[in-house]
């Protein structure tokens, strides 16, 4: 037991979905930053990049079950699972197990140099467990980046062919390639191009805005991309299930699988992006099988290893098989405690009860926000799936993007324990990801907490 879990015996929790025992409540002893964690700030200021920024002003010592305790001893809710990360909890105890047992034995060898088993044991994981019962194979990586870069890489050897197509709204990364199929400019884009070329951008259905039906407007979006870049130009289409950074948008019915089936007929290859959409977090393993559709390629990481850094694409094998031996890879690669945390975090998602917690806390989620949008009409829209739900805040008789209400509510929010995250292109929305292995009080408080910062603002 931590020493924060002994000093308050009566709150730890070291159930399965657990963590490392910590009391499971929200507790303030200083204001928001408190003295030791305002001394880190000052000290990050002075050492650290301007442009890495933070969302709370505190530092983590520790974290599990839904809370996370900074240096201060505040023990904050957590609805935002280190944007998606740690999904099954912080330092679940099986990860945990799997990663010191790991350590102990190597750290590294560089797969490309001395393989090892573990790597192979994720790689047919993650082949049985994605959509689709055809043959596949994946690649494993270090960042979400890196797999939508490969992706790509392995899309164009495949078709010979060079245009990529991504989404109004959509987010794909930080690197060159994947800022220029990033849709929003500030801050992920502004000032860092040129960007990688033969990338165009295409109409998202954004039901809440275009009041399309889905097939309406996946048609809309095949006219741009037949027009403006061509069939027989076009190597991939690449598209969040359901947006992540863009605003959590999902899809009306149709649109996508108006998409696949198009991009079937016209030999482009269909990446489905579920960074932050995979493993569990929408109540279903992945997001693709909401929607009934079996992408050529999948990406992911986030919840993928349980907060260690790991990425993987995952493909139909031939598809796969078209880059040249040396074309994939990369030093850290699937490094082997990634690997070993990820095969446990695999384990947990499958045989934990994990795509039923996802659905549980979609159905408090969805009650509550659903509840303060039929009592304040500046929640314009709430949408989601699981543990993967958003509000998005307008202005009432406009129906505009709010941002500065958005961006009041998440710094009340966080003033008062609360760790929300916000997102989309007009900075107006706030998602909610929580762990799965937060208890149901829990985060019946933080909802509590962000209605009262609601009504504050």
């Amino acid at each position: 037991m931590s020493a924060i879990a002994a000093e308050h015996p009566d709150t730890v929790v070291n159930t399965p979905l657990g963590g490392p025992g910590l009391p499971q409540e929200r507790r303030l002893v200083t204001s928001i930053p408190g003295p030791r964690s305002q001394e880190l700030i000052d000290r990050k200021a002075q050492a650290v990049a301007a442009g890495v920024g933070h969302t709370a002003a505190v530092h983590a010592v520790a974290a599990g079950g839904g809370v996370i305790v900074d240096a201060d001893g505040n023990s904050l809710i957590d609805l935002g699972s280190g944007i998606a990360v740690t999904t099954i909890g912080n330092a679940h105890p099986k990860v945990v197990a799997a990663v010191q047992e790991q350590v102990a034995q190597f750290t590294h060898t560089c797969f490309m140099i001395a393989p090892y088993e573990s790597y192979v044991s994720v790689a047919e994981a993650l082949n049985r467990i994605t959509p689709g019962e055809h043959a596949k194979k994946s690649a494993l990586f270090n960042s979400g980046a890196e797999a939508v870069e490969n992706a790509v890489k392995i899309a164009r050897k495949f078709t010979g062919k060079q245009a990529v197509v991504a989404f109004d709204h959509g987010y794909h990364g930080r690197t060159n390639l994947t800022m220029a199929l990033t849709a929003k400019s500030m801050p992920y884009k502004s000032g860092f191009g040129p960007f990688a070329s033969e990338i165009y951008r295409a109409p998202l259905s954004y039901p809440f805005r275009d009041r399309l039906d889905g097939v309406v407007a996946a048609k809309k979006a095949i006219s741009v991309i037949e027009k403006q870049v061509g069939a027989d130009n076009l190597a991939a289409v690449i598209i969040e299930p359901i947006q992540g950074e863009g605003g959590f948008i999902v899809p009306a019915d149709g649109f996508l699988p108006t998409i696949v089936d198009w991009c079937r007929a016209n030999d482009v290859v269909f990446i489905a992006d579920e960074i932050q959409t995979g493993f569990a977090r929408t109540g279903e393993m992945f997001a693709s099988d909401l929607f009934g559709i079996v992408p050529d390629l999948i990406t992911t990481a986030k919840g993928i290893a349980g907060g260690l850094p790991l990425a993987a694409v995952t493909g139909r094998a031939e598809i796969m098989d078209a880059a040249h031996t040396g074309g994939l890879g990369g030093t850290y690669g699937g490094n082997p405690i990634a690997c070993a945390a990820a095969l446990a975090a695999i384990d947990v998602f499958e045989n934990d009860g994990m795509i039923e917690r996802a659905r549980e806390i979609g159905a408090i989620l969805t009650d509550r926000l659903g509840a303060l949008q039929a009592a304040d009409p500046r929640i314009g829209d709430v949408r989601g799936h699981g543990a993967m739900m958003a509000a998005e805040f307008v202005d009432p008789a406009t129906g505009e993007p709010d941002a500065a209400l958005t961006a009041a509510v998440a710094k009340t929010c966080i003033a008062q324990g609360v760790i929300v995250l916000t997102c989309g292109t007009y900075g107006n929305v706030i998602r909610f990801l929580p762990p799965l292995s937060i208890p149901d009080d829990l985060l019946h408080e933080g909802l509590g907490v962000v209605a009262a910062a609601l009504a504050s603002a």
